[in-house]
């Protein structure tokens, strides 16, 4: 065993979950010490996801598994069938043992007995994402990807939400004890319509977290497994509030490198891009977890006057206009053609275990072995906040420790005041726009937008309204009952 590897086993066996815990850094490839002490039964609803081999293959490849039921649900067959087939592939490709699978496209056959259920639902499919992106275009409201926040997000709430909670009620019936892992976005929006209406343990996942802390280890010369950090705020304007190594605080290389770029001198062309999250850090003093094209949708600052955006945002993910929209479709096809070729046998099925959140949760709490996500949860927790400074009544992106009894999210305690404003408008926005889609209220719905940074950024309250009052004309079809 190696230094590096002796120094994981001996924080998880102390059950060290404080800071970026040892066996947190050092599980990648090797998983958590122990054994699962039974078979599981795991539903994947919205099956025909192409999330679903990977987090699949995630599954499989847990060290000292039961086997179990992994169990598909989608209400288009045509998807359905072909990923059930490419899962039997899997379970024989990656050798694991004990597993079966099941499908049906009518989830209340399957959900009696899942142990976990993996939300990757999608409402409406690719037919109302140019909708929400080029009607709010023409009252000037610009945006990159649109399915979190803004109207594109908003709108994919309203259509999604409704649906969610009939799941959750037929949970609640049929699985009461599940717990209920959330990757269908908006993030914030689902979990807080679940919140407010759902006994379900709902955690909301993500990959921003994991994603963003290995690009900052990257851009500062560190090792990941070397990094050490606090991060809290909401699901994309999550905050990095510390950053060391060793106990060398990061920001100051790190800011320096970011104004290098922001004044078009960087010292790696390679990484010269990312300018809202570098120009952000610079002005409010830490780096935040999601992509410039995500994150610009959240502010007031960088997707309202065309000269700014030009300086800021750049293409696909760091910020172009339409992206999502345009390219969505596409991606679409890219993903039917890869599960053909999957089940062709011309896709190669090993691959690695990812650092999606879904697979270390059930290791973690199965095999009661300590292990450190970050999760999307209520922010109300026992008798205080977890961010004290953001609103009760409100979901809230923060650490949360992972183990045979339970999930357990960590108090983070206030943020910086400038950043907690920030996340605050959001979650504004998105409290009006999670009661719209749970009462089904269009005047809800365009209070939130009114209220929404960007969008109130670019246009007045009665712009805001008609815009509102076309979106639910175009997409009446996938929104039912709405008055």
């Amino acid at each position: 065993m190696s230094d590096e590897q002796a120094e994981a086993a001996e924080g998880a066996a102390a059950g060290s979950v404080s800071g970026h815990a040892a066996h947190v850094r050092d599980a990648d490839e090797r998983g958590l010490p122990g054994r699962m002490p039974r078979p599981i039964k795991v539903t994947m609803l919205g099956a025909g996801s192409m999330f679903t081999p990977a987090l699949t293959n995630d599954l499989l490849r847990i060290p000292g598994g039961a086997g179990g039921t992994i169990a598909l649900v989608d209400i288009d067959q045509d998807r359905l069938a072909p990923m059930h087939d490419v899962l039997e592939r899997l379970i024989d490709a990656v050798g694991a043992t004990g597993w079966t699978v099941t499908s049906s496209t009518d989830r209340t056959e399957v959900l009696a007995g899942s142990d976990y259920l993996v939300n990757c639902i999608e409402v409406s499919g690719v037919d109302c994402v140019r909708h929400d992106n080029d009607i709010p275009a023409r009252y000037g409201i610009d945006q990159c990807i649109g399915d979190t926040t803004g109207p594109g997000g908003l709108f994919k709430a309203l259509r999604t939400i409704p649906v969610w909670l009939d799941v959750l009620a037929d949970a609640e019936r049929l699985c009461p004890d599940a717990w209920v892992l959330n990757y269908t976005n908006p993030m914030n929006m689902l979990c807080l319509a679940a919140a407010r209406t759902s006994s379900m343990t709902v955690v909301g996942l993500c990959h921003s977290v994991q994603a963003t802390s290995r690009l900052l280890a990257r851009r500062a010369g560190v090792r990941w497994r070397d990094l050490e950090f606090t991060c809290a705020g909401i699901n994309h304007l999550a905050w990095f509030t510390s950053l060391r190594s060793a106990g060398h605080d990061l920001y100051p290389e790190l800011m320096a490198k970011a104004r290098a770029d922001l004044a078009g001198t960087p010292g790696d062309p390679d990484d010269a891009g990312d300018l809202v999250r570098k120009d952000m850090m610079v002005h409010f003093g830490a780096f935040i977890t999601e992509s410039s094209g995500h994150l610009s949708e959240y502010l007031p600052y960088y997707r309202v006057r065309d000269d700014d955006q030009a300086r800021y945002c750049g293409p696909g993910y760091d910020g172009e206009s339409g992206f999502y929209a345009r390219e969505w479709p596409g991606w679409r096809l890219e993903s039917d053609a890869a599960r053909a070729a999957m089940l062709a046998g011309e896709r190669s099925l090993d691959w690695a275990r990812s650092w999606e959140y879904a697979s270390w949760i059930i290791e973690a709490r199965e095999k009661d072995t300590p292990y450190r996500i970050y999760g999307n949860v209520p922010n109300a927790r026992g008798d205080g906040l977890l961010i004290d400074n953001l609103p009760a009544d409100g979901i809230v992106e923060v650490a949360c420790d992972v183990d045979g009894t339970g999930l357990h999210p960590q108090a983070h305690g206030p943020l910086p005041p400038h950043m907690a404003a920030l996340c605050a408008a959001e979650m504004a926005m998105f409290g009006l726009g999670a009661q719209a889609a749970i009462e089904r209220s269009t005047d809800l719905a365009r209070l939130a937008l009114t209220v929404d940074p960007l969008t109130a950024a670019c246009a007045t309250p009665a712009a805001i309204a008609a815009m509102t009052e076309e979106l639910f004309a175009a997409e009446a079809a996938f929104l039912p009952g709405y008055r």
